[in-house]
């Protein structure tokens, strides 16, 4: 995973709303916009504005199904994720995990 993509996923994950939009996707196969939009205090333009951003930063995949649009996690992104901060941090296990 590049640096640039690594950033993305950053900043996508770094909103507090975004980050429970993402957890309340990844808890479940998938979930529509309705099923997050019911989520205390997120109103439908947010949802879809963050669901863009979670989805442009690759870390859902959304597909429709009928009238719904559904959202699931991608895995292998939080993965690659993942393997690439522990890159950047030089692969070195932090003290606390000693």
């Amino acid at each position: 995973m590049d640096r640039p993509h690594v950033e993305k996923i950053s900043r996508a994950l770094a909103d507090e709303t975004r980050l429970r939009i993402f957890e309340a996707i990844s808890a479940t196969k998938h979930m529509n916009c309705g099923e997050i939009v019911s989520m205390r205090g997120v109103t439908p333009a947010t949802v879809s504005h963050h669901l863009k951003i979670l989805s442009e930063a690759g870390l859902i995949a959304c597909h429709r199904e009928g009238q719904f649009v559904y959202s699931q996690a991608v895995p292998e992104a939080i993965e690659a994720y993942t393997r690439a901060l522990i890159k950047i941090a030089g692969g070195k296990k932090s003290a606390r995990s000693r």
